[in-house]
């Protein structure tokens, strides 16, 4: 199976902080099962640099701890997101859980305090408005077994 996959999950160094999400178990997974891996890291491919601030969904709007409004970075690195699913035939996505582009079933509220509540990141919302399937690395074996 074709996957789209966020990249700080593969060990590549483009979380907010600049390190990574390295999930062992994920990639266990992946090899035992011979997918191939598309990665994405959206924040990167909407132009923001790494490392970069902290950010957060705040209603339709993604901010900054500092009060930066990045929300549109976000939308571009989805739509760009979107289109590489489809150019390399994905069957489904496994993203960033609690992400704010890449979090899908629940995010952090806003407030910055590491509260959690109902929703999805900007590109796990388009992706899943398009139909695709999208996982985390905390739901990666319902698709994978």
């Amino acid at each position: 199976m074709k996957l789209l996959v966020s990249a700080c999950l593969l060990g590549i160094g483009c979380k907010y902080s600049g390190g990574d999400n390295r999930c062992q178990a994920l990639l266990t997974a992946l090899e035992a099962g011979g997918h191939s891996v598309v990665p994405v890291c959206p924040e990167v491919y909407g132009g923001l640099p790494t490392p970069r601030p902290p950010a957060e969904r705040c209603g339709d709007r993604v901010m900054t701890q500092a009060g930066a409004d990045v929300t549109a970075q976000y939308r571009k690195g989805a739509e760009a997101a979107l289109a590489l699913y489809r150019l390399c035939g994905c069957q489904a996505a496994i993203l960033k859980a609690n992400s704010p582009s890449c979090g899908c079933g629940t995010i952090y509220d806003g407030s910055f305090s590491h509260r959690k509540i109902s929703g999805d990141g900007v590109t796990a919302e388009l992706l899943r408005a398009n139909g695709i399937p999208v996982y985390t690395e905390e739901t990666f074996a319902r698709l994978l077994g």
